[in-house]
């Protein structure tokens, strides 16, 4: 969990992005703070409309970076002089809006809502199912405001989705710091069980998992997996954090899981679903990261080819094990993810790419931009419906669409 401060400078498109990336960091459990100096991480949203708004985009990223722990900067001119920004010696990380709440996450758990209580937002009903976890990885500082896992029951959380199915929600988004361990503090491992009496309310919706760390999904791998099959409701969608392909490194950030073990989720899943989607984390950058352990991060990232990955620079949290660690130092660990972020967008391109042409049936979701809607699959792909309100396409409509092109991060679909 970590404080933000977000600025926003320009035009009422980018007051747009800002309230977006809020959101979605709101979701995640972050929180909002009135000035930098009191947050952990500063969002910066630039314009670059003219020479003058350059240089005063230049002084204020300057002055951030002074006043806090880590400066993001993104917006239209980190989208068209990114470079700007590095050439005059700002320390930042620099991408585009999409990026700004995985890049804020620094590899840590998400947290809920502080009463854990479900929310309707538009159609989608968030639904978090347990607050805490059961890890303790030496650079998350999210354990010390959550603690350690508590798991309201299987029939508390039904009875919750049914409400949110009922106030119209058309997709559930199941969330926690760790759904995959759900129940360990009762000493039994209840998401598979969960999932199936969600997916048997009546009505129309769809189910979406989200993060549960590889040492809890491991344990119920083939369970879950099953369960996805025989439950036409859940999306074909895991997010399992592996961040990083080396088990030393691993077991530094005391991550409770071996690269092998990781696989061999993936390959349960591979091995059950015909068509799902794999979305991972990786940390670059920790402190006792060495060059062989980088790439063997990057030989796991092009094996096992996630069409989701977050990549985060490691960042020291006040008060963690890895905080006291001697760091790598700022350009090893710009250098490293700006690396793995080029591979990145080959092995996600390639997964996009390779839906160009197929049809889709897909559930619409929420507003996207410029009249847009975004929409999602039965393996969790989104894909972008441009025109929507022109075609009558509004959240929770469902459509079958052609797959028609891709910009890396999302496809775009033409209804048929």
């Amino acid at each position: 969990m970590a404080r933000y401060h977000i600025e926003t400078y320009g035009c009422t498109s980018n007051r747009g992005e800002s309230r977006a990336i809020e959101r979605r960091l709101r979701d995640g459990g972050h929180r909002p703070v009135d000035s930098a100096d009191a947050a952990d991480v500063a969002i910066l949203n630039t314009c670059t409309v003219v020479e003058t708004t350059e240089d005063n985009m230049l002084r204020r990223a300057r002055e951030l970076s002074d006043e806090t722990a880590d400066l993001i900067v993104t917006g239209c001119m980190a989208l068209a002089q990114g470079t700007a920004f590095e050439e005059a010696d700002v320390d930042a990380t620099v991408v585009g809006w999409d990026e700004v709440p995985e890049a804020v996450a620094n590899g840590e758990c998400p947290t809920t809502t502080p009463d854990t209580d479900p929310v309707l937002d538009g159609v989608i009903g968030i639904l978090p199912i347990a607050r805490g976890c059961m890890s303790d990885c030496s650079y998350c500082i999210t354990k010390f405001a959550t603690g350690r896992i508590d798991s309201p029951s299987i029939e508390t959380n039904v009875e919750r989705a049914r409400e949110l199915v009922e106030a119209g929600a058309s997709e559930i988004r199941i969330t926690g710091q760790d759904t995959g361990v759900y129940g360990l503090d009762q000493g039994e491992r209840w998401l598979p069980a969960l999932l199936r009496e969600i997916c048997a309310i009546e009505g129309e919706f769809r189910v979406r998992v989200g993060m549960a760390n590889p040492w809890g999904v491991h344990a119920v791998r083939e369970e879950l997996a099953q369960t996805f099959a025989e439950c036409e409701k859940l999306y074909n969608f895991l997010h399992v954090p592996v961040q990083s392909g080396s088990d030393d490194v691993l077991a530094d950030m005391r991550r409770q899981h071996t690269v092998a073990e990781f696989r061999e989720v993936v390959e349960t899943f591979d091995r059950t679903l015909a068509d799902w989607t794999l979305a991972t984390d990786f940390v670059v950058g920790f402190p006792t990261e060495t060059e062989e352990d980088f790439e063997q991060s990057m030989a796991l990232l092009e094996t096992v080819a996630p069409e989701t990955v977050n990549i985060t620079r490691f960042s020291k949290r006040p008060g963690t094990d890895a905080a006291e660690m001697k760091g790598l130092g700022g350009t090893v660990k710009k250098e490293r993810s700006k690396a793995m972020t080029d591979r990145k967008q080959a092995v996600v391109g390639a997964a996009h790419e390779a839906l160009v042409g197929a049809h889709r049936d897909v559930l619409a979701v929420e507003p996207g931009k410029h009249d847009s809607v975004q929409a999602f699959d039965d393996a969790y792909h989104q894909i972008v419906i441009p025109d929507a309100a022109a075609r009558g396409i509004e959240p929770g409509d469902r459509v079958t669409v052609e797959v028609t092109d891709h910009n890396t991060l999302y496809a775009f679909g033409e209804p048929v």
